[in-house]
């Protein structure tokens, strides 16, 4: 029988996050020797890849970085997933997520592609992923990227469980005027989670079709005709102040919009990027 203790198990299953039963079949083959039993469970972990493709892996973290660049600061936000809460609090998966992002940063990715190709101890991000994984033993999937490039540039990061790692992230960036309100901004996007900065932005179509559900269903309700228009537009107006970040109420001041806060500072919000894990 191979020689070690329950402490060499709870301890191997801390250093990889490998199950009880795995790590004891891997000491019993690697005659006790941990190092060896490390080694063990990544090429077991490797080969069980594929067979991990079809599993759902929506747990996981976010991380954010920002550098000095060229128009001012980059933002960086990576959503890291795995399939189990156990393994996103892990200390090797949140180590493998600061990795990815500093990789993601250096090779100046701007989306997933480009990510997960990017340059990492000698190999891709992809590669680096996948061999986590197989020492996890979880799909480990590097799901989305963001960049944000402005003269400012702030992130704030939120846990929606203390026991957890970080599960909602945003980048907001601004003009030097509006910087003194970014934060606050940030804050309200984890909350609100808007998903255009203006009007401008959200597509036609989108436009289009809010204004047809809204005329079907008020015509649904039987409103008279001769108020159709108005109220078609009254409630497209709702979808923006719903839905565009600068039209909804600010969450610190309910009496204001974020557009007035800002507007108020003469400076203006550039862009912004939100995750919040699995959704």
């Amino acid at each position: 029988m191979a020689n070690y203790t329950v402490a060499d198990i709870q301890a191997l299953r801390e250093r990889t996050g490998a199950g009880m039963l795995d790590v004891k079949k891997a000491l019993d083959e690697a005659d006790g020797d941990v190092d060896k039993a490390v080694d063990i469970l990544r090429v077991k972990g490797l080969k069980g890849v594929t067979k991990r493709e079809g599993r759902s892996a929506s747990e996981g973290l976010v991380a954010s970085s920002i550098t000095n660049g060229g128009a001012g600061q980059i933002g960086t936000l990576i959503e890291l997933n795995s399939e189990t809460d156990f393994v996103a609090k892990n200390d090797k998966f949140v180590a493998l997520a600061q990795d990815v992002l500093a990789a993601v940063v250096a090779a100046d990715a701007a989306d997933l592609d480009s990510a997960l190709a990017a340059p990492l101890q000698g190999k891709t991000v992809k590669d680096v992923i996948d061999e986590n994984a197989g020492v996890l033993g979880e799909k480990i999937v590097l799901r989305r990227v963001a960049r944000v490039e402005a003269p400012v540039v702030v992130d704030y990061l939120h846990k929606t469980n203390r026991d957890l790692p970080a599960q909602v992230g945003v980048l907001v960036g601004t003009d030097a005027k509006a910087s003194e309100v970014a934060r606050d901004v940030a804050m309200h996007i984890a909350a609100y989670s808007p998903l255009y900065l203006s009007r401008d932005e959200v597509p036609a179509e989108t436009v289009d079709n809010e204004r047809r559900v809204a005329e079907e269903t008020a015509r649904n309700e039987g409103k008279p005709e001769a108020a159709l228009s108005k109220i078609v537009e009254g409630r497209l107006t709702g979808f923006f102040k719903e839905n565009v970040l600068g039209e909804q109420a600010f969450a610190k001041d309910a009496k204001t919009t974020v557009g007035k806060v800002v507007e108020a500072t003469g400076g203006e919000v550039l862009g912004f990027a939100r995750f919040r894990v699995g959704a």
